[in-house]
Formats: C-alpha cells, sequence, structure tokens
C-alpha cells in the first residue's frame, strides 16, 4: 500500500493531476507495489522554502509505503518522479525533493495489514 503525496508550488489543473496520478500508478511498479494499492493526494499552490528562499517552481514528494523497498529501488524511482514533474509540470529536477517512509503498520477496513 504506497502513498504518495505531493506538495507544489505551482497551481496543478485537475488533467494535470490526472495525468500525475496515472503515471504514478505505473511508477510504484519499480518499488514492487501494484497501482490497484496505490493512494495519490495533491496539495498545489504549496509555499515552500529552501536555504532560507521561498521556491518558486519545487516539490516535496513523500513516498510512504507498507514495508520498505530496496535502496535501488528508491534512487530509480526518485529520478522517474523528478522527471516526471520536469515533464508534466516544468519543475526542475533540482527542485524537487522525495522523501521515504517504511511503514510496519497500516490499518485498511477494520484491520491492520
Amino acid at each position: 500500500m504506497p502513498f504518495i503525496d505531493s506538495k507544489i508550488t505551482v497551481s496543478v489543473p485537475q488533467e494535470k493531476k490526472d495525468v500525475l496520478k496515472s503515471e504514478f500508478g505505473k511508477l510504484v511498479s519499480v518499488i514492487g507495489k501494484p497501482e490497484s494499492f496505490l493512494m495519490v493526494g495533491f496539495e498545489d499552490n504549496y509555499d515552500l522554502y529552501m536555504g532560507g528562499k521561498k521556491l518558486e517552481k519545487g516539490a516535496y514528494v513523500s513516498v510512504s509505503l507498507f514495508g520498505a523497498a530496496s535502496r535501488s529501488a528508491y534512487e530509480s524511482l526518485t529520478e522517474k518522479i523528478c522527471k516526471l514533474f520536469e515533464t508534466e509540470l516544468g519543475i526542475p529536477g533540482n527542485a524537487v525533493y522525495v522523501t521515504y517512509h517504511g511503514v510496519n503498520d497500516w490499518g485498511w477496513n477494520g484491520r491492520n495489514f
């Protein structure tokens, strides 16, 4: 069960959110997870600061997943997420920050996995 949560400094129209959601669905295979369990969230027009300066074009992407993946899988996913944000939103890769959070206990439907 991965959850990809994005905080993005620019406005993201619904059609772009749909594209990103679909692409995330493909990308999660890199960490060994299926799209059928993927949850995605977007928060656009978000104020992000790095080194005391406001990012005009930037993104913070948090990837939480039940269990964990290998470091090489995370490296690959980071590269793909950065390329996706550059292609779809014009946000350069050096302004996209990605974190990974392995979760041991994840609840759904009245129980935990």
